[in-house]
């Protein structure tokens, strides 16, 4: 009897996790394929290189800077989904209103308020995914699972806006078709919110208390840990950047190169989350060791370097995304969980923002810079890991 019983709760635990990240794979394709096309959309409408740069970086800062309060607002106000979904809706909507952008400022306005969107809802969200971790087997493969589909949400994303680009021959088109995934992502959130209306209520036990003094300096370490291993990847648009001014590989071939990354993260995230839940952050360590690996090879290598360097890319994102959010789940008590999360999402897309901007820096006097630093931000963050990993053990 109790063993049926366990099955059925591990099933519906999973059943939302699957639902969430189908949403995730759906919300993925609209602003992925969206991200992919508004810099030259931005240009087309008149603004020049430094606008684009300036609306991209300030979309991306202030999406992160958002997280900050709006964890704290999910905990505070107890509205996890009313929060969840406003924020997709924000986030989806403001795609397709692209396609009626007259100038590049209308538009600059909707790519700020989409990536506003996501900061709202990410916290949230993330909080109620972590609720279903404990029955369905643990954090790793609930983040793990719920990685892999979003992974897949980014591939498929900007192939769909290059199709409607080649068939129509029109940015407006292009983010006009992107409605119909916005659609089918608020359908899947809104299915969710009916069958699952308490997610906290899978979570039986909450994690370590934060008030704890031991927990709250652990908790502190591994936001360094954090900051440090985001602060030494560089953005693909740098990459891709070297891969064209350096004649690595064509342009048209650049990509399928981000395309690889993702599927090589939803697959590091699938596998890995499993093995998260067994061994513990020693798990982030080797995932952090290991794809660092990818600055020498992509910022001064050939094309095949550059191939397997994207794959480690994507790979050490993929789970770097699923199993940071996983460690932080389990040491923190569901009542403060939205919250700690906002932090961590603030803090890792703060330091991931800064440590690209000075990887560019660092790049424009000596490629071979750029990669002494991605390598020592990286390798940095493996003894405080390690430490924790002695203390979890």
């Amino acid at each position: 009897m109790t063993n049926a019983r366990d099955k059925d709760v591990a099933h519906k635990a999973l059943t939302f996790v699957v639902l969430i990240g189908v949403v995730s794979l759906f919300a993925d394709m609209t602003y992925e394929g969206s991200r992919s096309i508004t810099g030259p959309f931005l240009g087309a409408l008149g603004a020049t290189g430094f606008t684009v740069a300036v609306v991209a970086g300030a979309g991306e800062l202030l999406g992160y800077v958002l997280r900050f309060g709006t964890g704290l607002l999910a905990d505070r106000t107890g509205r996890y989904w009313a929060i969840t979904i406003l924020g997709y809706a924000i986030n989806l909507f403001a795609v397709p209103a692209l396609a009626l952008a007259g100038n590049w400022p209308v538009a600059a306005g909707l790519i700020i308020l989409e990536r506003s969107g996501k900061a709202l809802r990410t916290p949230a969200r993330d909080a109620m995914l972590s609720h279903a971790a404990k029955d369905m087997g643990g954090a790793g493969w609930a983040f793990g699972l719920h990685e892999a589909l979003d992974s897949t949400g980014a591939v498929l994303g900007p192939l769909i806006a290059s199709l409607v680009l080649f068939l129509h021959g029109g940015y407006r088109h292009a983010f006009a078709w992107l409605l119909l995934p916005a659609l089918a992502a608020m359908a899947t959130l809104l299915i969710a919110r009916v069958r699952y209306p308490q997610p906290q209520a899978m979570d039986t036990q909450g994690a370590i208390p934060p008030q704890d003094a031991n927990a709250i300096r652990e908790l502190k370490i591994f936001l360094i840990a954090t900051a440090l291993i985001a602060a030494g990847y560089a953005d693909f648009a740098l990459i891709a950047f070297h891969f064209s001014t350096d004649h690595i590989l064509p342009n048209d071939a650049i990509p399928i190169l981000y395309s690889l990354a993702s599927l090589a993260g939803g697959g590091a995230a699938l596998i890995l989350g499993k093995l998260f839940d067994q061994r513990g952050l020693s798990v982030l360590l080797w995932t952090t060791v290991i794809p660092a690996l990818y600055a020498p090879l992509v910022f001064l290598g050939g094309p095949l370097a550059a191939v397997v360097g994207m794959a480690l890319w994507g790979a050490g994102f993929g789970a770097h995304d699923s199993l940071l959010r996983a460690a932080v789940a389990q040491r923190i008590a569901r009542e403060k969980r939205a919250t700690v999360m906002g932090v961590f999402n603030a803090i890792y897309g703060l330091a991931w923002f800064g440590g690209s901007a000075a990887l560019g820096v660092l790049y424009d006097v000596k490629p071979l810079y750029a990669v002494i630093a991605a390598l020592a931000l990286q390798f940095a963050a493996c003894p405080l890991l390690w430490r924790l990993r002695i203390k979890t053990a």
